[in-house]
Order: structure tokens, then C-alpha cells, then sequence
């Protein structure tokens, strides 16, 4: 599969699906449109025909809020017709403001408050080994979702029972909901934190999916991995990179979603 095409048509499937009801979590989505395409389209063992086998590959969305991306991955790859993708954020749809795994096809976790999608991770990957399946975990999390202390015990946890069949993604767009992620609480440097906790971590640029796919094809076999992912919240959407830091969550219009697609495309 040619994953930059990949994540074009992810791109632009996502931006039509929000221009249905003209608002949502655009900024989000955008920033892991690529990570997205390298998993579904290459990384991740699936089954769209099953997506309950027991042997498949895990996605964690920790930051739910990103859905639009992750369904139009999913209908793109087969889990369900493409019309359902009018439903995002209906009343009584299947297709949530945050991800729900007991509404969508391929979804593995509900989401609602952030911080806890890799404690779930770490649960999955270590369930996984004890069954003696050959799975392997992914987990996405935001960089304001790890002013959540949780993050931070189950990256001690995933160490301690060296969980190597565990991938921590994190989308490193500089920007959570109440602003920049400096201004609302300074990270430091992840890439350093993460390997003080016992972690293999490597960065890449997260709208390169050949950087994305050298930086998991050197993950670590006696240890969790993670990937810094630097990234630009909005990435793709013209109207929504412009509105940082006030991006999380938008209104737009059609003509401003067209705008977007023209420029993609």
C-alpha cells in the first residue's frame, strides 16, 4: 500500500465527515492522520471482516477525542460502509464525539476523560502474553494527556513486566484544550523521561510515514517501546492550523472544509 496516498484519503475522508454536522474535534484528528495510515495500512495484524479476533493487534485511542481520523481509517479499511460515516456525532449514532468500543466496529477502548487509555495498554499486552497470544498492543495518547499522573504509573508498570509487545504513540502537537502545552504545564523532554522509566524511545516526524515506519521497526524486543511523534495540531485543515492554540474543537463551515480538501488533494 503507498501510505502517503493512504493518509491523503484518510485526510480528506475525515474533513468530509466533519463538514456533516460542521463542528468537532478537528485539530486532534489531524495530527495523527499519518500514524494512522502506517498502522492500519502496514503495521497492525487485522481482520475488518472480524474485528473481535482473538489474534489481532490492539489500537488504544487514549485521546478519543481524535475519532474522526480513526473512523475514517476504519471505513476506508472495511470494518463499515463508508455512509455510516454521517452519523460522527449524531444523537444516537455510532460514531461518538469520543471513541466508543461498544458502538464501533474496530474500536478496542471507550474514551471519554484522557490519561487512561495506557493503563487499558498495559492490561491488554500483559493479558495477551499470559493467553500466549502473539499480539501487540498500541497505544495513542495526546501530550496534554500526560499532565495526567496515571500516564506515569503504567509507564512504570509497562517497565516493570517488561511488556515489549507494548507500543506507546505519543502526538506531540504542543497544543491541549486550554492552550499551548508549555503554558498550561511544561513537558520537558519526554524522549528522556520515558527512557529514565525503563522505555525503548525513539522520535520521529509524525507527518512522515517513512519516519513513522524506520522509528517502529526499531522497537525493542526486551522492552516497551515508545515513539515521540512531533507533530502539528490541525495538520491538513488550513482553517484549523490557523486557529491555534484554539483548534481542540471547532465550528467551520462548508466552504472552509473545501478550501481544506482543494488544499490537500
Amino acid at each position: 500500500m503507498n501510505l502517503k496516498e493512504f493518509a491523503k484519503e484518510i485526510r480528506v475522508t475525515t474533513l468530509k465527515q466533519l463538514a456533516v454536522p460542521g463542528f468537532g474535534h478537528v485539530g486532534g484528528a489531524m495530527s495523527i492522520v499519518e500514524t494512522l495510515a502506517v498502522l492500519f495500512g502496514e503495521t497492525m495484524r487485522i481482520d475488518p471482516s472480524n474485528p473481535q479476533w482473538s489474534e489481532r493487534d490492539k489500537l488504544i485511542l487514549s485521546k478519543g477525542h481524535a475519532g474522526p481520523a480513526l473512523y475514517s481509517t476504519l471505513a476506508l479499511k472495511g470494518y463499515f460502509p463508508m455512509e455510516m460515516l454521517t452519523e460522527l456525532n449524531k444523537f444516537g449514532g455510532r460514531l461518538p464525539s469520543h471513541v466508543d468500543r461498544s458502538k464501533t466496529p474496530g474500536v478496542d477502548m471507550t474514551a471519554g476523560s484522557l490519561g487512561q487509555g495506557l493503563s487499558v495498554a498495559c492490561g491488554v499486552a500483559l493479558g495477551d502474553r499470559m493467553s500466549g497470544r502473539a499480539c501487540h498492543t498500541y497505544c495513542i495518547v495526546g501530550d496534554g494527556e500526560l499532565d495526567e499522573g496515571q500516564n506515569w504509573e503504567a509507564m512504570m508498570f509497562a517497565a516493570h513486566y517488561k511488556l515489549s509487545n507494548l507500543t506507546l504513540l505519543v502526538d506531540n502537537n504542543k497544543v491541549q484544550l486550554d492552550g499551548y502545552t508549555d503554558d498550561v504545564m511544561k513537558l520537558g523532554d519526554l524522549a528522556a523521561k520515558l527512557t529514565a522509566f525503563g522505555w525503548k524511545t525513539l522520535t520521529a516526524d509524525g507527518h512522515d510515514v517513512d519516519a513513522i515506519r524506520a522509528a517502529l521497526a526499531e522497537r525493542s524486543a526486551e522492552c516497551p517501546s515508545a515513539i515521540i511523534l512531533d507533530t502539528i495540531k490541525g495538520k491538513g485543515a488550513n482553517f484549523a492550523e490557523a486557529a491555534v492554540p484554539n483548534n481542540h474543537h471547532m465550528t467551520f463551515t462548508a466552504e472552509q472544509i473545501e478550501a481544506a480538501i482543494q488544499e490537500v488533494a
